[in-house]
């Protein structure tokens, strides 16, 4: 039904002629579905994204539908396939077979051969992948092999069997580069953060509560709510067998910083960050820091300057994963009328962020 909506409404939007040829001069990809057009000096018909040479406008006739330019006798283009699916779902259904390629394959499948079974190039495949994404088919291939080797060590006999039954050739190679994949060692990550220490700390600003929380190698949580309790509780969730050592003197430093950050995040925070995430949503989380204070972009937007083609659901994803408010400034991202939503730790806190950030 919703799709059917969007479609009426697209098909309004260009109703007259006028707005039809208007998108043609632009190329405009928005209206591709809404209608089609012939040109007579070629005999073919074509999308109004086509890339083709401009036509005299006296060539050029309108149909509702491409059954009614083929019924007219014109004949499909050979540059934007009109007949076919439009070229991002085309795109789209090429990434989805690649994933799925992945997905299915032990070990890393070559970008040869997964450009080779999508019928491209390798150059245009690479392309496409990153395009619509956000990452490369190699970090997509590790991104999904540390997840493979998260369940597996839930389920293996021991570390090393779950490292060779998530595709890693050598338990070396692993071991090269496990801090980054799991945030600590793997066999602490199967124990649930056992042997892990993370200090943290519940204090209080404007905004309400905030906790605070940091491992040896940098602040992993600035949470925000009305409930202390809550979000110790949501610290503990995430590594439910760390040693959790309750704030000393010597960390006051580390929550003033951050706590001054909420009440004046223009001013930055300069201090390490230890955040764990997916390949995309690391590419994400920083972009996000370089959002100037007092400036906001839309989730379109954002997508766009990453190059993820219809991208704006999964930035919004990323940004409600962002486990360090403000440091990570995913408040400056808004809709795409300017309207504020889909904030983690709240639309109200949001709004006080931003109004703190205004010139």
């Amino acid at each position: 039904m919703k799709a059917e909506m969007n479609t009426a409404m697209k098909t309004a939007n260009y109703s007259s002629e006028a707005a039809r040829w208007a998108a043609l001069a632009q190329r405009d990809a928005q209206a591709d579905g809404a209608f089609w057009y012939s040109v007579s000096s070629t005999g073919v018909y074509c999308r109004p994204s086509c890339g083709a040479r401009a036509a005299l406008r006296k060539h050029v006739a309108f149909h509702d539908t491409r059954e009614a330019a083929e019924a007219a006798g014109f004949r499909p283009c050979q540059r934007c396939k009109p007949d076919q699916p439009p070229l991002a779902e085309r795109h789209a259904q090429v990434v989805e077979r690649a994933c799925r390629l992945i997905d299915a394959s032990v070990d890393e499948p070559d970008l040869d051969s997964l450009a080779a079974a999508c019928g491209m190039s390798r150059f245009h495949f690479h392309r496409i992948f990153k395009a619509h994404t956000g990452i490369t088919p190699k970090a997509y291939a590790a991104a999904q092999r540390a997840q493979r080797l998260t369940t597996a060590l839930g389920q293996a006999g021991s570390v090393t069997d779950a490292i060779y039954a998530a595709g890693f050739n050598s338990s070396g190679r692993f071991y090269a580069g496990a801090p980054a994949r799991l945030g600590m060692t793997p066999k602490a990550w199967r124990a649930g953060g056992s042997g892990e220490a993370i200090r943290f700390a519940i204090g209080a600003c404007t905004l309400g509560a905030i906790l605070v929380a940091s491992t040896a190698r940098g602040i992993c949580a600035i949470l925000m709510g009305d409930d202390p309790e809550q979000l110790a509780r949501d610290l503990q969730d995430r590594f439910p067998a760390a040693e959790l050592q309750g704030a000393d003197r010597g960390y006051e430093d580390t929550v003033a910083k951050v706590i001054g950050l909420i009440e004046a995040p223009g001013v930055g925070l300069d201090l390490p960050l230890d955040v764990r995430g997916t390949a995309f949503q690391q590419r994400v989380w920083e972009a996000l820091r370089q959002i100037p204070s007092g400036a906001t972009v839309s989730y379109a937007e954002l997508a766009a300057r990453l190059g993820i083609v219809a991208g704006a659901r999964a930035i919004a994803g990323a940004c409600a994963a962002n486990p360090v408010a403000v440091a990570i400034p995913c408040h400056r991202v808004v809709r795409q009328d300017g309207a504020l939503s889909g904030y983690r730790w709240g639309i109200e806190r949001k709004r006080a962020l931003l109004d703190r950030e205004k010139p």
